[in-house]
């Protein structure tokens, strides 16, 4: 976690309102799940977990036996870094307590040789660190180093923290100093001990972090000699499979995103972050080709990631179908996560564009509006009756489930929604950087001499102003804003001059410098009190065209404004949009902000035709089509309304 967090306070009509969900409801709903207590969800059992692995360390024995999946312990430790940020914005003492009292659980459910999992403390006790593709003991711990830093700068309390160094220790000791062989099958502690290292500068921290990444494919053989000598599994993974474990050779010779998804992006996060903390260009390059392959082609149009069931993967390029898609809430989020990293190897837009697509579409789509269901699968079409029940679309359900037996994503959702200034915003010694549009101030008085107040109603209006406040002294600093991708027409304004457009470029004057560098106008100004800046961003309905080597959408056509990517659902359409075409050289219509439409939204409305259905197979006979008025709403909206059928891609005609 970065100051920023806590020295950003959110006052935004639509993040703040889902950061107030997140603190009010989604995390006391979670807890409840992760303690078994909401009916009709699947059980989760995993605080039980530390329960009788405490149990066993203290008695021998436990009541009960493990059960869920074998990183159970991650959901907990993603809940309380969730939990953790939200003390950050509101201090809940009766949560703190409680969070204390399950830390305290964790501690009694730890090792003395600081070794810490509740599946194999409760289950495998003999077989710790022997089946590293499968079972996830370093994930686990990932998750939980995570929960300690974010937990420690929270609070100041350091008793998880302590905890996580012993483990971390622990798995020093074996894999460093007793040079035990491998490399995580599910990349994420490399990213989670570089948090660890900036909390707490332990250089063996990040020594471990390098580690694993640079034997990574070394021996690419590795998971199959494990299981051979292993004797015992898991889930009977195919230790063949190189690209799904992303060990098809080291990580600075690999050039395409293959495998498992959130693997995927899990570790190419610790890679960047390891690159920028070293200056190594090597792995710099590499995580700028990777970064390539994905977002030109297999990123999803509302960026997600990841586009079949098999494997949670990806697929080749361009491979990118909308019914039987995965694109997993949590690999969206891992894309933010390399994405944010990616901005300290090199400032360039680009990274925070997708960073704002996947966030504004997949995973804010991850959660229904109330807080209480939750997205795995993120479908770019449904239709009932085929999605969730055809053998070969029961991933891609059509309504969102109150929990998951694998419920990585929910807490995963919460922590992101929780932790929003860590991608809105950065800083160095001379430069502030505005990512994301979000309303609330920023207090930077200590370090740059002013509060940043940001007003807008983005994403649905594009204009965002920031008022400085300097207490009457001048403050020098350059202020870096993004031009979005997505704006093609726009201008930026300093105290009611125009200092920018999109069309013509930067405006030069006498008392600033302004310049223009990959994505982003640069200001350097004495600001004084009251000084303002103001971005009008234009955001007219656009048409999205796919590459047509993307046969999924050839012929086709998706709509977007802004950063939003809109969807068709049948609620709004007759219960027919499978049937809806867009008109070639159709208006569209922006309709009014209708607050109390699933929370608050702004319909789309274009002119298309209806192909009327008929009760034939196949006909000789073209279908006569009847004009309609064609309504759209936000993608991340959909599912809010009963079972629908809904459509991303629509045909043009």
């Amino acid at each position: 976690m970065s100051q920023l967090l806590k020295k950003f306070k959110l006052q935004d009509m639509f993040l703040g309102a889902y950061e107030k969900l997140v603190m009010k409801q989604v995390i006391p709903y979670q807890e409840k799940a992760l303690r078994d207590e909401i009916p009709d969800a699947e059980k989760s059992h995993a605080i039980e977990n530390f329960k009788m692995a405490a149990q066993m360390l203290e008695q021998g024995s436990c009541d009960g036996e493990f059960y869920g999946m074998v990183f159970q312990d991650s959901d907990v430790a993603k809940w309380l870094e969730a939990a953790a940020y939200s003390l950050v914005h509101r201090r809940d003492k009766k949560l703190e307590k409680r969070m204390d009292e399950l830390i305290a659980l964790i501690g009694r459910a730890q090792q003395e040789d600081g070794y810490l999992n509740t599946y194999f403390t409760v289950k495998e006790q003999n077989r710790r660190w022997t089946d590293l593709q499968e079972a996830h003991e370093l994930y686990c711990a990932g998750h939980m180093m995570e929960a300690a830093v974010a937990y420690y700068e929270a609070t100041g309390k350091d008793s998880l923290l302590q905890i996580m160094r012993k483990m971390g220790d622990h798995i020093y000791q074996h894999f460093i100093v007793e040079k035990a062989e491998g490399y995580p099958g599910h990349p994420e502690i490399e990213l989670a001990l570089m948090r660890m290292y900036h909390a707490t500068r332990e250089e063996k921290y990040k020594e471990l972090a390098a580690h694993f990444i640079n034997v990574r494919g070394v021996d690419p053989d590795y998971f199959k000699k494990e299981a051979q000598s292993r004797g015992w599994t898991v889930w009977n993974m195919n230790a063949d499979d190189r690209e799904y474990a992303q060990n098809t050779a080291p990580v600075r010779e690999q050039k395409e995103a293959v495998g498992h998804a959130v693997r995927a992006v899990y570790l190419y996060t610790g890679m960047a972050a390891l690159a920028a903390e070293t200056r190594d260009d090597s792995l710099k390059q590499a995580c700028k080709n990777l970064w390539n392959n994905i977002v030109t082609k297999k990123m999803y149009v509302t960026g997600g990631i990841g586009s079949t069931c098999i494997g949670e993967a990806f697929t080749k390029d361009y491979d990118l179908p909308n019914d039987t898609v995965y694109a997993e809430t949590c690999a969206s989020i891992g894309l933010m996560f390399f994405a944010a990293r990616m901005r300290e190897l090199e400032m360039d837009s680009q990274y925070s564009d997708v960073m704002e697509r996947a966030l504004y579409n997949t995973v804010l789509a991850g959660m229904q509006l109330d807080g209480q269901r939750f997205f795995y699968v993120n479908p770019l079409e449904v239709l009932p009756g085929i999605s969730g029940e055809a053998v070969t679309h029961k991933h891609a359900l059509p309504q969102r489930p109150k929990w998951f037996g694998c419920a990585c994503c929910p807490p995963n959702v919460a922590r992101v929604l929780t932790s929003l200034a860590e991608y809105a915003w950065s800083e160095t010694e001379e430069i502030i950087y505005s990512h994301l549009y979000i309303g609330g101030e920023l207090d930077l008085e200590q370090e740059k001499g002013v509060k940043i107040r940001t007003e807008t109603a983005y994403p649905y209006d594009g204009t965002v102003t920031y008022t400085m406040r300097t207490n009457k002294k001048k403050a020098e600093f350059t202020f870096a804003i993004r031009i979005p991708g997505w704006c093609k027409k726009g201008k930026i304004y300093i105290n009611g001059d125009k200092v920018y457009s999109c069309k013509k470029g930067v405006r030069p004057s006498e008392q600033m410098k302004v310049w223009e560098e990959k994505g982003y106008l640069y200001i350097w100004k004495a600001f004084e009190e009251g000084d303002q800046i103001t971005a009008s961003f234009y955001m007219p309905v656009t048409k999205v065209y796919a590459n047509t080597k993307i046969a999924a959408d050839s012929g086709k056509v998706a709509l977007m404004r802004g950063p939003l990517v809109y969807c068709v659902e049948g609620v709004d359409n007759d219960g027919d949009v499978l049937g809806l075409f867009i008109q070639k050289d159709s208006m569209s219509a922006i309709g009014e902000y209708e607050k109390n439409l699933l929370s608050g939204i702004v319909p789309i409305r274009v002119e298309g035709v209806r192909r009327k259905r008929t009760e034939e197979l196949y006909s000789m006979k073209k279908p006569d089509d009847i004009p309609v008025e064609i309504t759209a709403i936000p993608y991340y909206a959909w599912g809010n309304r009963g079972l629908n059928e809904m459509r991303v891609w629509l045909p043009e005609y």
